[in-house]
């Protein structure tokens, strides 16, 4: 069970966002990943609780920042339910969609899991409900993803295969690069493995 820490920063001017503190292994049915983030001051901002099946679905997302939390299911493409800070309100969405993401490093893990490509794949275009920080906003975005490669890298424990992709928004047309080992994100635009206590699982 790979216990770890990521540091998180705007992609854009770099300004330091906090850190997510994560643990996550494989389960009975599928992969599962929790999390806690907090701010640059060491604060307690939120949680990710991601659980995905053997197919890469996901099968419960809870997720909490400012108060605000979010309860979501592939159901009918996704569904969700986010409510207010004070509870009162809640408001269900429903969308067309293949999965869901936002800012935590799991949505990476869990969307290469989903489309499972190969280098010889060809892009693969893959519709997402992102929530947006700090309220957790669902906004619809439509991506393509490509394995452009995979290749060993020999450490301790043996070789350690890192999957490269290229990810397009396609609504900007911004293209990104995600360095993926087995479940765990080595770097994204945003995100930085600062520590790792043991190998990433291999699915």
């Amino acid at each position: 069970m790979p216990r770890g820490r990521y540091s998180l920063h705007d992609p854009h001017d770099h300004t330091p966002l906090g850190e997510e503190h994560f643990h996550c292994a494989p389960g009975p049915s599928g992969w599962r990943y929790v999390a806690r983030t907090t701010s640059p001051s060491g604060d307690t901002t939120g949680s990710v609780d991601l659980a995905v099946d053997d197919l890469g679905r996901p099968i419960r997302l809870e997720l909490h920042a400012a108060d605000w939390q979010v309860r979501g299911a592939a159901l009918d493409g996704v569904t969700w339910v986010r409510t207010d800070p004070t509870g009162t309100h809640a408001t269900e969405g429903n969308v067309r969609a293949h999965a869901f993401t936002g800012t935590s490093p799991a949505f990476l893990v869990a969307i290469s899991r989903l489309l499972r490509l190969t280098p010889e794949s060809p892009e693969t275009r893959v519709r997402l409900v992102a929530f947006t920080d700090p309220v957790l906003a669902p906004l619809t975005v439509d991506q393509s993803w490509a394995l452009v490669k995979s290749e060993a890298h020999a450490t301790d424990n043996g070789p350690l295969i890192v999957d490269e992709y290229q990810v397009s928004t396609l609504d900007t047309g911004e293209r990104h690069t995600v360095h993926l080992a087995g479940d765990v994100v080595l770097s994204a635009p945003g995100i930085e493995l600062e520590e790792l206590d043991t190998p990433p699982n291999v699915f």
